[in-house]
């Protein structure tokens, strides 16, 4: 059985990158929204869909402990894997399709889709503000973020696609 090699550099550039995902942590717009999905957009464009997955879900999760988790560890976990999920699916996008459209879908994924997907989540939980009331109060800021990270991200990588 042929085993493929570990790409040490990807797992360098992914590491830095995470770094980077802790700095943007601080970096809030709004309660644990942040530039923290940045990196994990630019991995997804310049070293691979399943990169960009992982930094991103490292970069909420790292904002999510440093906000103290505003909107529960459930809802925080479930957010770190649509973070991922929608950090794949830019750099899946970007393959297959163009980095503009890539963009586009960032933006409604990580906004009123994982939204969406938390709306009957945090009813079940019992949140005080669930539901509708937890989809209206972010879809707003998380939409703007959503955009902020994803746009920056392929802004960068276009500049230094060459260079690096």
């Amino acid at each position: 059985m042929d085993k493929k090699p570990v790409d040490v550099k990807a797992l360098v550039y992914m590491a830095l990158l995470i770094a980077i995902s802790y700095v943007g942590s601080f970096i809030k717009i709004f309660q644990s929204i942040a530039i923290d999905s940045l990196p994990g957009y630019f991995a997804a464009f310049f070293i691979n869909p399943l990169a960009g997955a992982v930094v991103a879900a490292a970069g909420h999760m790292l904002t999510a402990i440093n906000s103290g988790f505003p909107s529960t560890l459930p809802i925080h976990i479930i957010t770190m894997f649509g973070m991922g999920i929608g950090a794949y699916l830019v750099g899946y996008t970007y393959r297959k399709v163009n980095g503009i459209t890539a963009c586009i879908v960032g933006v409604i994924f990580n906004g009123p889709i994982l939204l969406g997907i938390l709306w009957p989540i945090t009813t079940m939980l019992g949140m005080p503000l669930a539901g509708k009331a937890f989809f209206m109060m972010l879809l707003l800021p998380l939409t703007l973020a959503s955009a902020i990270n994803v746009i920056l991200a392929y802004i960068v990588y276009k500049f230094l696609k060459d260079k690096l």
